[in-house]
This record gives C-alpha cells, sequence and structure tokens, in this order.
C-alpha cells in the first residue's frame, strides 16, 4: 500500500498535468520566456558592441586647418571626420551627435608657444553612446599628445622616459570564463525566480483552488494525518518547480552556444556539470519556495488572495541581486547561510568557473532546507486546523 503523502502527490501532479494553464505556465511559457529573452537580449548587445568597435568613428570637427597634424593622426586611428554642424551643442543634446570635437585659434596660439594646447570636447555624458564615442575619441587624441610630448623632449636633448618614472602594465587575471560571468550577472535572479514561479500556480490550485471547487474538504475528511496530505502537496509543488527549472536551464544550453561570444572574447562556463550543480544549489530554494508558497495559499481566504500575496512573494528573489548591484561585496562563509544570498553567490562562483568550497556547500544546503522545514511546519498546522476546507 503506498504512503499517504506519495498518493497525494501522484493525485496533484496527475491532475495538474491535466491543467493547460499550469502546464503552460510552469512547464512552457516560464522556462522558455527568460531564456529567450535573455539570448535575444545578449545577442543584440554582443552584435552591437563588436560592430560598434570594428565600424569608424564618424566624429565632426570644427575648426581642422587649426590643427591639421592632430587631424591626420585621428584618420590614422580610424576616425572618419565630417563637417561639424552649425549649432553643435545642440546636435549633441538633441543626440544628433555623438561629440563634437572644437579646435580654435588658442589652440594655435599655444601650439606655436609649446604650451599644452587646449581642446573642445563637446558631448553628452548621459548617453552611453556619445560616452563610449568620448572615450574612443580621446584615446586617440591621447595618443598624439604622448608622441609629440616625446618628440619635444627629445629635441630639447631630454629622453622622454625621465617624464615617465613609473610605468604601470595592466595585467588582467580575469579569465574568459569570469569575463562571460558578467553577461551572466542576471542569471542568479532569473533562475531563483523559477524557482519560485516554477510551482505557485500549483501550490494555489492545490489548497486555495481545491476550497473554493469544495473538493478539499472531502479529502481532509481521510483518516489520514493531515501533515502527510500537506507534504504529498508540498512535494508536488517542488516537482514542478524543479522541472521547471530544469527546462529553464536546458534552454539556456540550447541559446548560449548560438551567442557570437568569440568576438568580445568571452566564454560562458554551463556546461552539463555546471547545470547539475546549479539545480543542486537551488534545490533548498525549491523547497523553500514551495512551503511559503504552500502556506500563505493554505492561509488565503481564496484564490484571488493566494495569487496577489503570491504575486508579491515573487520580488523576494530580486532583494540579494539587486543589494550586489548596488554594494559589491567579497564573498563570505556566513553569506553562504543566508538563503537566497548563498544561492546568488554559488551561481556566479560556478558561471566563473570558481569552486564552492564543502563548508559553503554545507552551508547553503542545511540554512536553506532548515528554513524550509520551519515553513513547512506551521504550513502543517494551518493544514490542522477545522476551517482550512471551507470557503469564504
Amino acid at each position: 500500500m503506498k504512503p499517504a503523502w506519495l498518493t497525494i502527490f501522484i493525485k496533484e501532479v496527475r491532475e495538474n498535468l491535466r491543467d493547460r494553464k499550469t502546464v503552460l505556465n510552469a512547464l512552457v511559457l516560464g522556462p522558455l520566456i527568460g531564456p529567450v529573452l535573455i539570448g535575444l537580449i545578449l545577442s543584440a548587445v554582443v552584435s552591437r558592441e563588436s560592430n560598434r568597435a570594428e565600424k569608424p568613428l564618424e566624429v565632426p570637427v570644427i575648426g581642422a586647418e587649426f590643427a591639421p597634424t592632430l587631424i591626420n593622426h585621428l584618420r590614422t586611428q580610424n576616425i572618419v571626420i565630417e563637417p561639424a554642424p552649425a549649432d553643435p551643442e545642440r546636435a549633441v543634446r538633441e543626440q544628433d551627435e555623438d561629440v563634437v570635437l572644437r579646435i580654435d585659434q588658442r589652440f594655435v596660439d599655444a601650439w606655436q608657444a609649446g604650451d599644452s594646447a587646449p581642446l573642445d570636447l563637446i558631448y553628452d555624458s548621459s548617453h552611453q553612446d556619445a560616452e563610449r564615442a568620448r572615450r574612443r575619441l580621446e584615446a586617440a587624441i591621447n595618443s598624439y599628445a604622448s608622441q609629440v610630448g616625446a618628440l619635444r623632449l627629445v629635441a630639447r636633448g631630454i629622453h622622454p622616459v625621465i617624464v615617465r618614472p613609473i610605468s604601470a602594465v595592466d595585467r588582467d587575471q580575469a579569465s574568459a570564463e569570469a569575463k562571460g560571468g558578467l553577461f551572466l550577472s542576471f542569471l542568479p535572479y532569473t533562475l531563483i525566480l523559477g524557482a519560485f514561479m516554477g510551482g505557485m500556480y500549483l501550490a494555489i490550485d492545490t489548497t486555495a483552488g481545491e476550497r473554493e471547487r469544495q473538493s478539499l474538504e472531502p479529502l481532509l475528511a481521510n483518516p489520514v494525518p493531515r501533515w502527510k496530505i500537506m507534504a504529498g502537496k508540498l512535494l508536488a509543488t517542488s516537482a514542478f518547480a524543479m522541472m521547471s527549472l530544469l527546462l529553464t536551464l536546458v534552454a539556456f544550453a540550447v541559446i548560449t552556444p548560438m551567442l557570437p561570444l568569440d568576438k568580445l572574447g568571452l566564454k560562458f562556463n554551463l556546461g552539463v556539470l555546471i547545470f547539475a550543480k546549479m539545480l543542486l544549489v537551488l534545490t533548498p530554494v525549491v523547497v523553500l519556495a514551495a512551503s511559503v508558497q504552500t502556506l500563505i495559499a493554505a492561509n488565503a481566504k481564496s484564490y484571488r488572495e493566494a495569487q496577489s500575496w503570491l504575486g508579491l512573494i515573487t520580488l523576494i528573489p530580486a532583494i540579494p541581486s539587486m543589494l550586489l548591484m548596488v554594494i559589491p561585496v567579497k564573498p563570505a562563509l556566513w553569506m553562504f547561510s543566508v538563503p537566497l544570498l548563498a544561492q546568488h553567490l554559488s551561481i556566479m562562483k560556478l558561471v566563473r568557473a570558481e569552486s564552492i568550497a564543502g563548508s559553503e556547500w554545507s552551508a547553503l544546503l542545511l540554512s536553506g532546507l532548515l528554513l524550509a522545514g520551519i515553513v513547512a511546519f506551521f504550513a502543517a498546522r494551518i493544514y490542522n486546523r477545522e476551517g482550512l476546507a471551507v470557503s469564504t
């Protein structure tokens, strides 16, 4: 004879697999929308950035005749000199131009006197494209200034190295996987949100929905401990959430190889073993989310009320991601004892090809499952209430 919780589990899974709305939201739309949308966005960003890096920079110049050697140098840096607009400030404000270079008589006078020659770079730093164009133009101008400065020193019998007592050499320690991890900073939030969304509709339907359909009362009337009934429903909710996560990871595995990452020298560390570790990392969150949803759905007076409250609960996964975007931190062991934060840090470690220590694994699994058990305990107490099955 099957245990009561297993019978309830099979019953809930079968019934909800027949529900097209639940299947569509939990196992089709939920797992696919995120990866497809993110894949399209990343593909557009990577293609755009690579095209901008290869494309000549068009720069309108005012007074190009005052600095012909500078203009020739800019042309060698893949910069195209364009005629200047009548009102450069207005053209920049209205985004007709990204950046405008203005050279006037002051440049000629200072140049002839051997002083620092002034230039005006007109741009709007609030526009991302303008800031990139400004940096590229300024780098080309600084390169020219360094060459001219070195020649002036040589002409006076001074070695250029004398004015450079320190020569810093960049030695970037970031691997291709770590750089790719920057593009996957959204992944922890996406997966944690999927853990909450995957079983949400089933959690609502198995309690609030059944109560409104008046099918919960006959179920609770069976001579079975109610905590076993709750456990079966909780396991069914967790199973749907895990299936949703698995499909989400499969979608990422299919989509990410299609992205033109090689153009930017990036690599995504998203192999089968990494996906398996991500599922293990997210298991406590799945159980915790199912427990919270079961608790709220059992405490709600109607299907609509449960839906409203659980809709608000989906904002919780965004908290660690938003905090870490504003306040980047170095991972510490105690952080792996904080559910959601631990998952965020662990997933980022995995995509950056960094190892998770055994103590970190223990902390994130035990803390998450312990909190889930506490919430499930309170959900079981609500299931023992006599008025649970009464629809209001």
